[in-house]
């Protein structure tokens, strides 16, 4: 500062560095007075990881939407100072946002002294007399640009990280927020499946025989209650097994545990994947067939269950020897089936086989009841 109190013209500019530009601006591209790329921003690069950018033209790579009717470089540095949105005019056609800055368009930033006793310099642009006094022929300009709204689409796409943008920006942060996000909502995904698997574990658990891995009785409840409302026929049959007891009380109940699950086996085996088959006591079984009322068909299905059942079931070195008698009936015995009628009469016929020395199959017969009407 002089006598009279102005401030001295400044002595030196700020030094033009490739490095910090890079540092400050990833995303910049530094134009020739030509219209040339000269620099390119290494976040910028990426985006472009197979082409070098350096030494093309800046309109055969980039359309310019914003301002309207640039044709040429020299029209772009008549808008001096301005907002652009541009593209790549080839390949991934990403829109960008940003300023461009013609370099000769603004007074040079210098150092300020406004007193001997200051240490630091501060940054200030010249006056409008200087700035005319410095003006030079066109040195080219800075693009700085941004991704905008499609940040997130290039950061996957690209695979950019929080290095790529400068530590001011706040894009970072925004990546920081979308990255919090999308870990809560992957976690949240997660422990939704871990609670749909347990509550389905659950569930089959809660509809199934553990000792055998046949269904249960809440099981059976639940289709007969299905079936209750709706008109599919179907067949129902109440087994017992004959001489199990012998079986405990011989070789303990690890040979009953053994014997009840190759009789689930055997039941398995004789039905379709549609029928259930349920334990539903001790030993007692009940199976449902889903549309089938044909008693020459659950005829064959009994005797068949039966007969396989008195084969000799080894234990270790002993044998175990078993039978089985069955109650069937059907839900066409009835006007209106209902599973707790359907379930005495099944087991009505269940006793009637025992009667007739156990190993037997009986069918319901509707004769022996009055038939339900509605």
């Amino acid at each position: 500062m002089n006598s009279a109190g102005a401030i001295d013209a400044p002595t030196s500019y700020v030094p033009f560095d490739q490095n910090v530009l890079c540092a400050l601006m990833p995303m910049h591209l530094h134009i020739s007075p030509t219209g040339h790329i000269a620099s390119v921003g290494p976040t910028l690069a990426k985006l472009r990881p197979n082409d070098d950018l350096v030494g093309q033209r800046l309109l055969e790579v980039f359309e310019i939407k914003r301002p309207l009717h640039v044709n040429h470089f020299s029209d772009l540095l008549e808008h001096e100072s301005c907002l652009i949105r541009t593209r790549f005019r080839k390949g991934d056609r990403l829109g960008m946002k940003g300023l461009f800055v013609p370099l000769s368009a603004q007074p040079p930033l210098q150092p300020d002294r406004r007193g001997a006793s200051d240490s630091d310099l501060v940054l200030r642009p010249t006056s409008e007399r200087s700035a005319a006094r410095s003006l030079q022929p066109s040195r080219g300009a800075l693009i700085n640009l941004s991704l905008g709204v499609n940040v997130v689409d290039a950061v996957q796409r690209y695979r950019l990280s929080g290095a790529d943008f400068a530590p001011a920006d706040p894009t970072v942060d925004m990546l920081y927020l979308i990255e919090a996000k999308s870990v809560a909502l992957e976690e949240s995904k997660r422990l939704n499946a871990r609670l749909e698997g347990a509550r389905v574990a659950a569930e089959v658990q809660a509809f199934t025989d553990t000792l055998t891995g046949l269904q249960n009785r809440r099981s059976m409840d639940a289709l007969l209650h299905e079936l209750e409302k709706s008109d599919q026929p179907f067949g129902l049959m109440h087994l017992d097994l004959d001489y199990f007891k012998q079986v405990n009380d011989t070789f303990g109940h690890g040979a009953g545990d053994y014997v009840l699950k190759h009789v689930s086996g055997v039941l398995q085996d004789e039905t379709r994947a549609g029928d259930l088959v349920a334990r539903v006591g001790g030993d007692e079984f009940v199976l449902i067939f889903r549309g089938c009322v044909d008693l020459a068909v659950l005829e064959g299905i009994a005797w068949r269950i039966i007969s396989r059942l008195e084969q000799p079931v080894p234990y270790g070195d002993d044998v175990c020897r078993i039978s089985a008698s069955i109650g069937t009936t059907l839900s066409s015995f009835y006007a209106k089936p209902m599973a707790d009628r359907m379930l005495q009469d099944a087991d009505r016929a269940l006793y009637s086989s025992k009667g007739k020395g156990r190993a037997c199959h009986t069918v319901f017969d509707p004769a022996d009841a009055q038939i339900v009407e509605e």
